[in-house]
C-alpha cells in the first residue's frame, strides 16, 4: 500500500519505519514481491522500491495465494503427513475448505488501488515517521 501511493522509489528503511515494522522481515517480504514482479528494485543513489505494475492490476487475492501457505491448515489437509483417528469422519475439513474458498473469493475482488481509495489521506497519515527519516 505503502508503494501505491508513492510517486517514486522507496527504501525499506522508511516503509520500516512508516509501519512501526522490522527492517528484516520487510527486507524478505520485498523480495518475495520483486521475484513475483509485484516490486521493481532499483540499486544505488535515487533507487528504492517502487511498484513494477499499476496498482489497480495487482489482485489482492493472487498476492496471498503466493506468499501465504493457504492449504494445509490442520493436518488432515496433507494426506502424506496425516495421522488424524478421525481423518474422514469429521466435517472440519470440508467446513475449512469453503471457508478459504470464500475468504480467497472475497479478496479476489479487490485490488491494491482498492486498499488506498484516498492515496492524500494515506501519505498524510504516515508523513510524520516519513519526515523523522533521512531522504
Amino acid at each position: 500500500m505503502h508503494l501505491a501511493v508513492r510517486q517514486g522509489p522507496t527504501s525499506v528503511d522508511t516503509i520500516a519505519t512508516d509501519f512501526g515494522l522490522s527492517r528484516h522481515h520487510l527486507m524478505k517480504v520485498a523480495q518475495q514481491l520483486t521475484a513475483l514482479g509485484y516490486v521493481a528494485a532499483r540499486r544505488g543513489r535515487g533507487g528504492g522500491l517502487m511498484l513494477a505494475q499499476p496498482a489497480a492490476s495487482i489482485n489482492l487475492g493472487d498476492i496471498v495465494r503466493k506468499l501465504e501457505p493457504t492449504g494445509q491448515f490442520v493436518e488432515c489437509f496433507d494426506g502424506a503427513r496425516n495421522t488424524c483417528v478421525i481423518a474422514g469422519a469429521c466435517g472440519l475439513q470440508g467446513a475449512l475448505n469453503l471457508a478459504l474458498g470464500d475468504f480467497m473469493a472475497r479478496l479476489d475482488r479487490y485490488t491494491l488501488a482498492d486498499l488506498v481509495p484516498d492515496p492524500a489521506r494515506f501519505r498524510a497519515m504516515i508523513k510524520p515517521a516519513s519526515s523523522a527519516v533521512a531522504p
